[in-house]
């Protein structure tokens, strides 16, 4: 914000801040840690939990609505969960998410041990995880923001965002060996404890996610006070601009990608199952994890709109090609380069929405953005899903990627126009 006029809009870019910025913060750095291995416990759930649904109730609705029940959350309550960053302690919203991280593994671990599962209780436990996730995310990032301040912010996204990466990736693996080690009820049990580290660091930090500037907005709460104070926050060209960009990808690629994985395996002759099928899983996010130190480590890029845009329409047409291709290795390469550039695309549209937000709106524009980047991913289902039932999974996806890039390019070029000034 201009200390002359109060203005937010021409605010300065941040200075170029040393490698590894946030890992340099000794207060963020625990932090940085503490969120990786809760985005490991997340989906270490994931891994345990729908293998016994898998195995005791073989239902196709039950597992569709496994992915329904972990993003709609996100389309309807993170607004609301915005305006609380706005007006709460961001460090107490993180640790009630968490709480209820562990509470819902802890009522999975309940059920197991007791052979008491009905697929009732598995959809109240999918539900409320997906709202433990929803409640999570603006609170996070506006700790990213108080914990470094501007100048140093696009670092600690990225490197969150890395974090993040790490933990998906690992989630998988983490989660096998304690089916293999300790079945699915010490499996489950155990997951609680990868939850702690973050929980109790919050306890230790005096970060609020406000205390750096001060802002703590009194708006009135609930689900439409939430989302007309959203509706009426300081959005602009640039932050809607980012909130669509994110949207686009969430809508028209998403989620898919991943379900639609066993018949993309079988196409191009790696098997639905087995190490070739794995490594097209991991090929992705391991895109997304080498592309983001690589990204830190050197300071190639900057946080612009452009640069998003960018990363945007390199990943449809990467998710393009890998729909097309026929050939096992070049499929790899595709998923690793579009792993690369979703990051970029995610990371720097959610470093500029976080620059731009006025500081009293910053929780409730985050809002919005992980409606648009998460609740969207439902959509997924429709253009990818629905579609490929009638034309068929490769060339829905390939339809859809498509799309994405070509409404990437528009959204950038209505931004760019936007911000040019009118002639007087």
């Amino acid at each position: 914000m201009c200390r002359a006029c109060g203005s937010t809009d021409h605010q300065p870019g941040p200075a170029r801040s040393p490698r590894f910025a946030g890992l340099r913060n000794r207060d963020a750095r625990p932090y940085l840690f503490g969120t990786g291995l809760a985005m490991m416990g997340d989906n270490v759930e994931h891994v345990i939990t729908y293998w016994v649904l898998w195995r005791e109730f073989h239902s196709p609705a039950l597992a569709g609505f496994q992915v329904i029940s972990h993003w709609l959350p996100f389309l309807l309550f993170s607004v609301l969960s915005g305006s609380l960053a706005d007006r709460y302690d961001c460090r107490r919203i993180i640790q009630s998410a968490q709480a209820l991280f562990m509470f819902v593994s802890l009522c999975w671990g309940l059920l197991f041990l007791t052979d008491s599962l009905q697929i009732w209780h598995a959809c109240v436990l999918l539900v409320l995880h997906g709202c433990a996730g929803a409640l999570w995310g603006p609170a996070e990032q506006m700790m990213l923001h108080d914990f470094v301040g501007r100048d140093d912010l696009p670092s600690a996204v990225r490197l969150n965002a890395t974090f993040r990466s790490l933990g998906v990736l690992c989630g998988p693996v983490v989660g096998s060996l304690l089916l293999l080690l300790l079945g699915p009820t010490g499996g489950i049990f155990a997951n609680i404890a990868i939850y702690l580290p973050l929980t109790l660091f919050l306890f230790r930090t005096r970060f609020t996610g406000h205390l750096r500037e001060g802002v703590v907005s009194r708006a009135r709460l609930g689900p439409i006070a939430a989302l007309r104070a959203a509706r009426g926050a300081s959005l602009g060209p640039t932050i809607a601009g980012m909130i669509v960009l994110a949207g686009l990808g969430s809508f028209f690629v998403g989620a898919s990608i991943q379900t639609a994985m066993p018949e993309f395996a079988e196409d191009l002759g790696a098997g639905s199952a087995g190490l070739t099928y794995g490594a097209l899983l991991f090929a992705s996010g391991f895109g997304g994890v080498v592309g983001g130190l690589v990204i830190e480590a050197t300071g190639w890029l900057r946080p612009t709109v452009r640069t998003a845009v960018v990363g945007t329409v390199l990943y449809g047409l990467s998710i393009v090609v890998f729909a097309i291709t026929s050939n096992y290795v070049l499929a790899l390469v595709v998923l690793a380069v579009s792993g690369v550039a979703n990051f970029v695309s995610m990371s720097i549209s959610q470093t500029v929405v976080q620059l731009e937000a006025p500081p009293a709106d910053r929780g409730r524009i985050i809002g919005l953005y992980n409606t648009s980047s998460g609740g969207l991913r439902i959509g997924s289902g429709l253009t990818v899903g629905l579609t490929g039932a009638a034309i068929g999974i490769k060339h829905s996806l390939a339809l859809s990627a498509a799309v994405l890039t070509l409404a990437a390019l528009a959204t950038g070029t209505y931004a760019a126009l936007a911000r040019k000034p009118h002639p007087s």
